[in-house]
């Protein structure tokens, strides 16, 4: 009997062994059609076939990429467990150090796109610690990973399309082009649709180089703000403080009202004093879950920080390290 339990045990596990490598050898037959399918459509979209051929030799999908797309992160940050890593003295030290470092070239740059400087610094330095690190993905097969996966198929099928032009177009070549697990690519990591929208080559080499050419990197972030609707004449918000017993059904970014009305309802500056007196349009953000302090307002440009992360931490995050390098 025991002997026998023991061959119908090996025998179950030889056959789980059999179909998971069936299949695997059935997903990897699946993925080489879809990758063939995707060529015949690369092609129709004026793609070279020698871009191709080098961009997609060998492409497989990467099981990693797929891990890190479905795994819900173990925990949360609070608002101020996240300000604490990315806006640290460090990064700020960084920051006005690069400030100082590339001060005419940002300057050059602000005047032409009317964006201050240390707010493209900033996003440089939230983004990857100053071009540190800017992800160790290759994003072609990152991309066909995403795209073939089907949870977001048809997004990183376009992304895909758009990354392969911009090897064809020469601005990288496909070994060359790494980045994160999702397709963000460069210093100020752009997905190749932003690349393609806001990407500039400043230097005019011939080359939209957000890789390695800084001036390509901080004309490139600028272009994006001010494309996106950036004010120059504005900062992004300010930190206040809010009044005991505030109304919490007037926090957020759907609530816009002037400064003259959020005074008149006892939002102040950090010391204490009024609001600036200019007819500008806020909202009273809250960040950490449940509490109304720290409180801040978000204007204009903190609505266009949104533009490049959804994130009220993120964009909060920028302002701050923003103002904390002046």
């Amino acid at each position: 009997m025991g002997r026998r339990m023991k061959w119908v045990t090996t025998a179950i596990v030889g056959g789980i062994l059999s179909l998971s490598s069936l299949e695997f050898a059935q997903a990897k037959q699946d993925f080489n059609v879809w990758l063939s399918e995707l060529r015949v459509d690369a092609r129709k979209k004026g793609i070279s076939i020698s871009t191709l051929e080098a961009a997609l030799k060998g492409v497989q999908p990467i099981s990693r990429v797929i891990e890190l797309d479905r795994r819900q992160p173990e925990f949360t940050l609070t608002f101020r467990q996240y300000m604490d890593r990315v806006v640290n003295e460090k990064r700020v030290r960084t920051g006005r150090k690069r400030l100082t470092e590339h001060r005419a070239l940002l300057e050059e740059i602000s005047l032409k796109y009317s964006v201050q400087p240390r707010f493209i610094i900033a996003l440089w330095g939230i983004e990857t610690d100053f071009g540190r690190i800017t992800g160790g993905f290759p994003v072609i097969p990152a991309l066909a990973t995403l795209a073939h996966d089907g949870r977001r198929s048809a997004f990183f099928r376009k992304e895909l399309i758009l990354a392969l032009q911009i090897v064809d177009e020469g601005h990288i070549s496909a070994e060359a082009m790494f980045g994160s697990w999702a397709g963000a690519m460069g210093q100020n990591q752009f997905m190749p649709s932003s690349f393609h929208a806001f990407a500039v080559d400043h230097d005019r080499d011939g080359n939209k180089d957000i890789w390695g050419t800084l001036p390509d990197v901080f004309a490139s972030i600028a272009n994006y703000l001010a494309r996106s609707g950036w004010r120059i004449d504005q900062t992004w918000g300010r930190p206040v403080l809010l009044p005991d017993g505030f109304d919490r059904n007037l926090v957020g970014r759907k609530i816009r009202k002037r400064l003259a009305e959020w005074q008149t309802m006892g939002v102040r500056q950090m010391n204490g004093a009024d609001l600036p007196k200019r007819n500008l349009p806020a909202s009273v953000l809250a960040p950490q879950k449940g509490q109304l302090s720290p409180g801040f307002l978000g204007y204009n440009n903190y609505r266009v920080l949104l533009k490049w992360n959804r994130s009220d931490y993120f964009a909060i995050a920028v302002g701050t390290l923003a103002d904390r390098m002046r």
